[in-house]
């Protein structure tokens, strides 16, 4: 507790993590206060170590920028290469014919990416779904999937690709009679903090 009281202290350090995330997720100064209940004059002023911050003010922040309280003070640079094997992959609670687990290593900085199983008649859901407006990159790596994106109905087999803001409204479904398995990639990402702790470790990962 010392050590996280002490780690507190120094703002310059958070201020400078806190701008590399925001930069990373290209959202200026004005979106994160927006998103944080603060201002784009203070948020300027926390990123150059001219004022401190208290710690709900940082868990509004970290949850708008889709991380953790803790990644704002690990002083430890990821490694170069960061393997994540098939196994570990962090999942969502499984739906009826859908399954979908996230590939990105937390914390996400410049690019989330996703995987997505779907079993014949699986879906993303009954209604499409939109979020951010990010550049989104959809890859069908098996299987033949509708996308439904806002009006439009696109059918995709494997090795086809579409790219879209993730604004539009959108939703998959496996319409072939074998499983498909498709990727998304969306950059910068949009996700929050309380979305990706949604994807939870497989049991003995």
């Amino acid at each position: 507790m010392d050590d996280f009281v002490a780690a507190i202290a120094k703002e310059g350090a958070v201020g400078e993590k806190v701008k590399t995330f925001r930069t990373a997720r290209r959202m200026s100064l004005r979106a994160l206060g927006d998103a944080t209940g603060t201002t784009a004059s203070f948020l300027s002023q926390l990123e150059r170590g001219l004022t401190g911050v208290n710690i709900s003010t940082l868990m509004r922040i970290a949850e708008a920028l889709g991380i953790s309280l803790t990644d704002l003070f690990d002083d430890a640079s990821p490694p170069v290469g960061r393997v994540l094997r098939k196994a570990e992959r962090p999942a969502l609670p499984p739906a009826e014919g859908y399954r979908k687990m996230l590939l990105s290593r937390r914390p996400i900085r410049d690019m989330e990416v996703y995987i997505g199983e779907f079993d014949p008649g699986g879906s993303t859901g009954e209604k499409p779904y939109s979020h951010g407006d990010s550049h989104e990159l959809f890859f069908v790596i098996r299987g033949k999937v509708e996308l439904t994106l806002g009006d439009e109905r696109h059918v995709l087999s494997a090795g086809d690709s579409i790219e879209y803001p993730s604004s539009v409204p959108h939703k998959t479904e496996n319409i072939g009679t074998e499983p498909a398995e498709v990727v998304w990639m969306i950059a910068p990402p949009t996700s929050v903090a309380a979305d990706l702790d949604q994807y939870l470790p497989r049991p003995g990962s």
